[in-house]
């Protein structure tokens, strides 16, 4: 790539269209329709393995020069959720399909940043980015910018300037949370005690998740937060939570737990005290990010709730590689994919296998 067309690349997309962006609290990507100037897929698609549909969708350089991608994620064994975007992301760029990839893991942002600076200095032509934290990210994507690398960001967006990236990737993840508030508010019950089991503080999954039920608990006096905690997207930590408002005697009947992970830790400690859980029972259960056992669980009706979130983003990341690499303008600098969410009550056979991850 020729480097010095990232600049105006980056001007063409700030100039081609005005957009609603998701803001410095959004993250993920639904498996629903997208736009379709980022490639948007069919029902067929995207039930398709991430692996078939990098070999459908990208294609090597007629010249035979490899593209350098550095790839910057969180940690894939964080979550079922990331190991397919790390799965998804490790079969687009492949030497195959015309790229040299490196690819960098941590949920920590001081990590991720030194892991870019390192990238800078490879002169990797793209830098990928799912960011840990959505601050601190302004110096080293100037640095990017001045060295002519194009950052793309994916599944989560930062608090930054968007001229120094090209395109952002991702779901809007306020409206994930509103989605599921909305929800849980259509339960109509009478009293709403809610255990809030939070992802690592601070990243956009994080914020989008939790700002919705706090501007609901704040404007309702029958919400009641009886703890609202960190887990850290982790099984094992959620369970202690619950378990510790189970042992102070503290009643509830929601749990709302940012990722589908923290929810089986949650239900596993409703399991141990023999408290009853999903539809008709004692306990609400909410998860996030559609993994197949999870959707399972609904269909089941042993939980209530899951939002979706979509983690094959990388056929959109080349698009718009593509286009950069062509010359061409971006019709699109935030690519917002929908979402929705499933009830227990009404999800199907089909919504697992066509959703689930």
């Amino acid at each position: 790539m020729k480097k010095r067309t990232i600049a105006v690349m980056l001007t063409a997309a700030m100039a081609a269209v005005s957009l609603a962006g998701c803001g410095g609290s959004n993250t993920g990507a639904t498996q629903a329709a997208a736009p379709a100037a980022a490639g948007g897929a069919t029902e067929a698609e995207k039930a398709e393995a991430p692996e078939e549909k990098a070999k459908e969708q990208a294609e090597a350089p007629a010249d035979g020069e490899l593209i350098k991608v550095g790839i910057i994620n969180n940690d894939p064994n964080e979550s079922g959720y990331r190991t397919a975007n790390d799965a998804d992301l490790k079969a687009m760029f492949t030497k195959e399909n015309g790229y040299e990839a490196s690819f960098a893991y941590s949920l920590k942002n001081d990590e991720q940043i030194t892991a870019a600076q390192k990238f800078i200095q490879d002169e990797v032509d793209y830098l990928l980015l799912s960011a840990a934290d959505t601050s601190g990210w302004d110096s080293v994507l100037q640095d990017a910018n001045d060295a002519g690398i194009g950052v793309i960001l994916f599944d989560r967006t930062i608090d930054a300037s968007e001229d120094l990236y090209l395109a952002s990737i991702v779901s809007d993840m306020a409206k994930e949370g509103e989605t599921a508030v909305n929800w849980l508010a259509g339960q109509g019950l009478d009293q709403y005690n809610i255990i809030h089991i939070q992802g690592v503080m601070g990243s956009a999954a994080q914020q989008g998740r939790t700002g919705a039920l706090d501007e609901k608990v704040a404007a309702e006096t029958s919400w009641t937060l009886v703890t609202q905690q960190t887990a850290e997207w982790n099984s094992e930590k959620a369970q202690q939570i619950v378990q510790s408002v189970i042992d102070s005697g503290t009643e509830f009947n929601v749990i709302y737990a940012e990722n589908d992970d923290m929810a089986k830790g949650a239900v596993a400690a409703l399991d141990k005290a023999n408290i009853s859980h999903g539809v008709g029972k004692d306990v609400i259960v909410m998860g996030f990010d559609c993994n197949k056992w999870a959707l399972q669980e609904l269909l089941d009706q042993n939980w209530n709730y899951d939002g979706q979130c979509n983690p094959f983003q990388a056929a959109y990341i080349d698009e718009v590689i593509k286009k950069v690499e062509k010359g061409e303008a971006l019709a699109e600098k935030v690519i917002i994919m929908d979402e929705k969410g499933f009830d227990a009550t009404t999800i199907t056979e089909d919504d697992v296998n066509n959703y689930g991850i």
